[in-house]
């Protein structure tokens, strides 16, 4: 059995750095979504938190915790202003990136929602999902996707200006400027594997983690793989991603900065998505010379025997601004074959596809 009962989804090792400094990592700082409170000090321990969220597998317990105490490590060494970050650092933040993105709580509800989504005219309860379920299944698949976003090239944002970075209780970010920006329609939606991949994670209220598809985006670092802002304006870009994609709570260092973030989540609340998943049905139409055709319809068929197809379409929150430092890489290129996969990054491609992958302009 699980050593420890009250398993974190965002471990204290990070949520520390956040932390209310006088109280030693003890207390942090948060605004709740729902009430639009800030509550001071709330006990670090009790946040981000549940009885074997994870289950009681203590092999998994042991597992998660090595990677949390590889990120510690890394943790304290990347916010030494003269610390050039090596490949194994890089390697650990990926990781610890792509773990914070699959488990927590906010991400297991995502996939029991799309589970619910799909289970069209099923009531038998053997074939629910539930969010320890989805947390298993969030981990099995953390183990399969490891190298996922390896081919991002990676750069610390030092923040110089007066605006500090927040957190919150679903802090590892996947966006996606390059689609979210497109003016042609967006007959896809994107993931980790898409084209133009941002992966977002504040490490510190001075420091956050950016991976990116630099065959689709430049950022100038050039202080040792940082780059450093100075406008607030880019700063509260990237705190936007916070606040639209969190489940109910915002963690900040500084007391001081409560009234202005209770401002900047009103500002932005408005973008945070009605709902994650939008569901499309296609009912069959008709067979013309051997293939079949279907009618997409608003609502699912009345009858439960009719041949119909089902498309969950994940629904992504798309923020005001971009930081400044994100540009356009001149002569950007990404790859499809037209299919639903969409278009990916290079190293995404499938040699064994069919139709086969053309590279093609990004902008």
């Amino acid at each position: 059995m699980a050593v420890n009962k009250n398993q974190h989804f965002v471990p204290r090792v990070y949520l520390r750095s956040f932390a209310v400094p006088e109280c030693n990592g003890a207390a942090i700082n948060l605004f709740n979504i729902d009430r639009g409170k800030c509550i001071f000090r709330a006990p670090t321990k009790s946040q981000c938190s549940g009885d074997y969220f994870y289950g009681k597998d203590p092999e998994l317990e042991v597992a998660i915790q090595a990677l949390e105490g590889e990120y510690g490590r890394v943790s304290e060494r990347v916010q030494a202003r003269g610390h050039m970050p090596g490949l194994d650092d890089l390697r650990v933040l990926r990781l610890f990136w792509l773990l914070q993105h699959l488990r927590t709580e906010a991400a297991s509800q995502r996939a029991v929602e799309m589970s619910d989504m799909s289970q069209i005219g099923i009531d038998d309860p053997r074939y629910k999902l539930g969010i320890k379920d989805a947390v298993q299944m969030a981990m099995r698949n953390f183990a399969d996707a490891m190298g996922a976003i390896d081919d991002l090239k990676v750069c610390l944002v030092r923040n110089t200006s007066d605006v500090r970075f927040v957190t919150s209780d679903d802090p590892a970010i996947l966006t996606n400027r390059w689609h979210l920006q497109r003016s042609t329609p967006r007959i896809w939606s994107f993931g980790i594997h898409s084209a133009g991949t941002l992966a977002i994670l504040p490490l510190t209220p001075e420091l956050l983690f950016l991976a990116y598809d630099s065959d689709v985006y430049q950022v100038p670092a050039s202080d040792r793989g940082r780059v450093t802002v100075r406008r607030e304006g880019d700063v509260e870009a990237l705190n936007q991603h916070q606040f639209l994609n969190c489940r109910a709570n915002i963690f900040f260092r500084d007391t001081g900065d409560a009234d202005p973030i209770a401002a900047r989540f009103a500002e932005v609340s408005g973008r945070r998505p009605a709902a994650r998943h939008v569901l499309h049905y296609a009912v069959k139409d008709k067979v013309e010379h051997g293939s079949t055709r279907y009618r997409v319809v608003e609502h699912p068929p009345a009858d439960a025997n009719e041949e119909a197809l089902l498309h969950i379409q994940v629904v992504h929150a798309e923020p005001g601004a971009w930081p400044s430092i994100l540009q356009r890489r001149h002569k950007g290129v990404v790859y499809t074959n037209g299919s639903g996969a969409g278009f990916v990054r290079k190293l995404k491609v499938r040699v064994d596809a069919s139709p086969p992958c053309r590279k093609t302009p990004a902008y």
